[in-house]
């Protein structure tokens, strides 16, 4: 226990010293955007910064907390207005997702986001990550928060792991759980602690040991810090997949003052089939909506 309680000082020590000065993390007692609802905030954050870089996150974010301050104002707004402000950080269902807890929120919660892990959960399109981390961010609820970067210093510090499986599996959410700290507020703080570790020093492909608060303590580093035998998720493609195809499509519809004729879909790309499919698959998700006269928009 004496072993775990300095690991949690070594690491918020560090994370106080180093934290990026991002706007979702500003604390409610300093909050300076009385307009813009905090705890809305902190959801939006996770749900912008799944899969995507804090720089190209933040100026979207900003943009959405002046249209949509409180998941009320989002909810009055039209599903196409989420996903054409939400530009270009890509997997855009997550524009529709927030704006079906939006909807949610305003119809079962007053308008309130629930300060209630379960309730959280119960919310449309939040999965059990978004809700452990607006619970811990937005309330300083006492909650296990998982992502990437926890997984990859984690296996790396207690289980001498260059990397972490492909995907979550029970024992990373155990070792989280056993990490975490008892008091409310102190187990927030250590969740983004180690998030920002990961982020910033015990970075996947090239980390940095030597500027490690805690290399002294980790098992990889006294390891010799050995090659992954493992599994690796692999990276992810982008030219000529669907999803850059999808994305193309979406633009033209984004940039267009009002339906768009099937015409100026066609020419975006050269696979016709390819292209084809991806319009049903953007119809299917929700994003696109087809009118008569072969003419789309996005969803009204």
């Amino acid at each position: 226990m004496a072993e775990v309680e300095a690991l949690h000082d070594t690491i918020l020590r560090w994370y106080d010293e180093n934290a990026r000065d991002l706007p979702w993390r500003v604390p409610a007692d300093e909050w300076p955007w009385p307009e813009v609802d905090r705890p809305w905030a902190v959801l939006v954050s996770e749900v912008m910064l799944q899969q995507t870089p804090v720089a190209r996150v933040e100026p979207v974010w900003r943009r959405w907390m002046q249209l949509w301050p409180t998941p009320s104002a989002l909810a009055t707004a039209a599903p196409g207005d989420a996903v054409r402000e939400w530009g270009r950080l890509g997997y855009p269902r997550r524009a529709l997702r927030l704006h079906g807890a939006a909807t949610a929120i305003t119809g079962e919660h007053a308008g309130a986001i629930p300060a209630n892990l379960q309730q959280l959960q119960a919310l449309p399109g939040i999965g059990s990550y978004t809700a452990a981390a607006v619970a811990a961010f937005a309330f300083g609820i006492r909650a296990t928060v998982v992502d990437v970067n926890v997984r990859r210093v984690e296996a790396r510090l207690v289980s001498g792991d260059g990397h972490p499986a492909p995907s979550l599996s029970a024992a990373e959410t155990r070792l989280a759980e056993s990490l975490l700290p008892v008091d409310d507020e102190r187990a927030a703080r250590w969740n983004v602690a180690v998030m920002e570790l990961g982020a910033l020093v015990c970075k996947a492909a090239t980390p940095d040991c030597a500027s490690c608060p805690a290399a002294s303590r980790c098992a990889w580093v006294l390891a010799g810090r050995p090659e992954h035998d493992g599994p690796r998720k692999k990276a992810q493609k982008w030219h000529g997949t669907d999803r850059q195809v999808r994305g193309k499509l979406l633009a033209v519809l984004r940039d267009a003052p009002g339906p768009v004729p099937r015409a100026d879909l066609d020419i975006v790309w050269h696979d016709g089939g390819q292209r084809d499919r991806c319009l049903v698959s953007l119809i299917e998700d929700g994003l696109v909506e087809p009118l008569p006269r072969k003419r789309f928009r996005l969803p009204s």
